[in-house]
């Protein structure tokens, strides 16, 4: 059949129905859940009362044979259908009994589907092979794509899931803006990520979408106010005022990574606004730079907010402002690699902040605000 991911799965179960056995792998135990129901539901109908049967591996690991027995054993409430044995955290269990799962695998009929529940299932053994063609593996893990030889989680994918599951499951409407900032805050934690949306349906009308503003009020609390007020700062030019900020994060527990998000999402708009700006003039369109920001989402709340903006931007200029992409990209490997350790992420994070300071600005050659930096 096939190997897929869960929020693929997710998406159309019915194209994916499992036989004989079916492997949920990987650590994303909220999304494992979903698709655990969606299994239950395709293995012995919407309308069984018949539970499955549930082994915890972890606590007792059971024998094969009690496995394959019940396995090979008719519904006892269903009409006589199939039954579904589930092993839950079935890494040890897979080790020990391989060559019957293989031998399981390879049979052409079977009366049951068992559902194996594992965190690691390496892609280079025989037994994932032989599932990857004759039945079903679901990986459990957040969305990622390659950058190089590396593979990144896709917070764009992410952001969108969440954008979907906050309409379909918690009546929210919630745009992209804001769901790049719920992911930015939250991380890639579907389960994290559920709960928040459930506490933002409780503010939202239901004629209404969730703003940015709301998602930084209802979930990041005080620290992202911070962090946004860190971020004006440090876009105004201010960048002592930034670093003393940055400081009192720091000091009140806050890991540099887990500031990222929103320091990220922030400085985008700007970056945004500018390719805006420029793609207007290669099209030989004039526009302000007020509505270059607007056309990236940037709203005028509080009032004032926009003309802020505006001359953050302006203080940038369009070099150091088209250069935050790339200034945003370095910033993340390296708190992700060489500068993980909180003091050297601190340092990383400085240097992001002295990049736009009023000191740092090149020259002034021109009157047209995003004219008249040049590197």
């Amino acid at each position: 059949m096939a190997t897929i991911h869960v929020l693929d799965f997710l998406a159309a179960p019915q194209d994916h129905k499992p036989e004989g056995i079916c492997v949920l792998f990987g650590d994303e135990q909220f999304l494992k859940r979903l698709a655990l129901a969606e299994i239950r539901k395709q293995a012995l109908g919407e309308t069984s009362e018949e539970p499955p049967t549930v082994h915890d591996c972890e606590e007792r690991m059971p024998d094969w044979r009690d496995v394959a027995d019940e396995l090979s054993t008719q519904s006892l409430f269903g009409g006589g259908g199939p039954r579904m044995v589930l092993l839950e955290g079935a890494d040890a269990f897979v080790s020990a009994q391989r060559d019957r799962i293989e031998d399981f695998v390879a049979k052409k009929k079977h009366s049951g589907l068992l559902v194996l529940d594992v965190s690691d299932w390496a892609s280079n053994t025989r037994l994932y092979k032989a599932v990857d063609q004759a039945a079903l593996q679901i990986e459990c893990k957040p969305p990622t794509y390659s950058r190089g030889k590396n593979k990144e989680i896709d917070e764009n994918a992410v952001a969108a899931w969440v954008t979907k599951w906050g309409a379909s499951e918690h009546k929210v409407q919630i745009p992209r803006d804001a769901a790049q900032l719920l992911v930015g805050l939250s991380g890639p934690n579907f389960g994290v990520l559920d709960m928040d949306l459930a506490k933002l349906a409780l503010f939202v009308p239901t004629d209404k979408k969730a703003t940015a503003e709301l998602v930084q009020e209802v979930i990041g609390g005080w620290k992202t106010k911070s962090t946004w007020d860190l971020v004006d700062s440090a876009a105004s030019g201010n960048a002592a005022d930034a670093l003393a900020q940055l400081d009192r994060l720091l000091q009140s527990g806050e890991h540099p990574l887990a500031l990222f998000g929103s320091i990220s999402w922030s400085l985008r708009r700007y970056a945004s606004a500018t390719r805006v700006f420029q793609q207007a003039e290669r099209r030989g369109e004039r526009i302000t730079i007020k509505e270059a920001l607007t056309r990236v989402g940037v709203r005028d709340w509080p009032i004032g907010e926009l003309k802020k903006a505006e001359e953050r931007l302006m203080q940038l200029g369009r070099v150091r402002a088209g250069k935050i992409y790339r200034w945003l990209m370095e910033t993340d490997l390296a708190l992700k690699g060489s500068h993980s350790h909180a003091d050297r992420a601190r340092f990383v994070l400085e240097q992001l902040f002295l990049r736009m300071s009023k000191e740092a600005a090149p020259p002034k050659l021109a009157a047209s605000p995003l004219a008249s930096r040049q590197s």
